[in-house]
């Protein structure tokens, strides 16, 4: 198990438990680079952590796109070597937005799995309220691309209300930038063979989406450093 300091805890077995997949792949993964090394612990044993999952799951969605173990490999050097298990959470949503959007119908059972973590009815209610799952009969209906996302907004200690309103602020912008990016493209190839412009929107939708999520984050810090430098920041009396 991981601490509320997420210490990395885990071992390999319990990494690979976790994340689905086999000792022997989480052991080629090191090798390979695309896992950064454990830390050793007493025994000289090695203990994993909630980054080491993120990175497992990023991998998994990344296969899920048809992408080699060489473009994986590639794809990974391009990161940032300190990503958080939340900034992995977030690149894989971005990685599962190349897809035509997944929803699957699963179990309980399953779709815990699939979250690496057990979920009480309050967990999924809130998954429920994200328009990350809902209900079929017995059965849930979740959306792939956006499940890993859901389960670390679960740790997130902010309201639901509060989660439901970035959500929507989100999606206008989102839709506003996706509006005005579509139109320069169309204005750019409108001259090309039909074809052409197919192939060309295949390579630029997940380069325009990286983009977008890369000045995203950078903003996102400018603003909230802005915002702890200044009064709204600052924590008076005994707080």
């Amino acid at each position: 198990m991981t601490t509320d300091t997420d210490e990395p805890t885990l071992t390999i077995d319990e990494l690979a438990a976790r994340a689905g997949v086999t000792v022997r792949t989480v052991r080629f993964y090191g090798t390979k680079g695309l896992l950064p090394p454990p830390v050793i612990g007493p025994r000289r044993v090695g203990h994993y952590g909630r980054e080491h999952l993120g990175r497992l799951a990023l991998i998994e969605e990344l296969q899920h796109q048809g992408m080699t173990l060489a473009a994986i490999e590639r794809y990974l050097q391009h990161l940032p070597p300190d990503l958080s298990a939340h900034d992995l959470a977030i690149h894989r949503a971005v990685v599962a937005s190349w897809a035509p959007d997944t929803v699957e119908t699963v179990t309980r059972e399953e779709l815990e799995r699939r979250a690496g973590r057990p979920l009480a009815d309050a967990d999924v209610e809130r998954l429920a309220a994200m328009n990350v799952v809902s209900r079929d009969g017995d059965a849930l209906r979740v959306d792939a691309g956006l499940l890993r996302l859901g389960v670390e907004l679960l740790d997130v200690p902010l309201s639901q209300e509060t989660i439901l309103a970035a959500r929507t602020t989100l999606i206008e912008h989102s839709r506003t930038a996706a509006h005005e990016l579509s139109r320069l493209l169309r204005d750019a190839v409108a001259e090309r063979d039909p074809g052409d412009v197919k192939s060309l929107s295949a390579h630029m939708h997940p380069l325009v989406v990286q983009a977008l999520l890369t000045t995203f984050q950078r903003s996102l810090k400018e603003e909230l450093r802005e915002w702890l430098d200044g009064d709204g920041g600052r924590v008076t009396g005994d707080g």
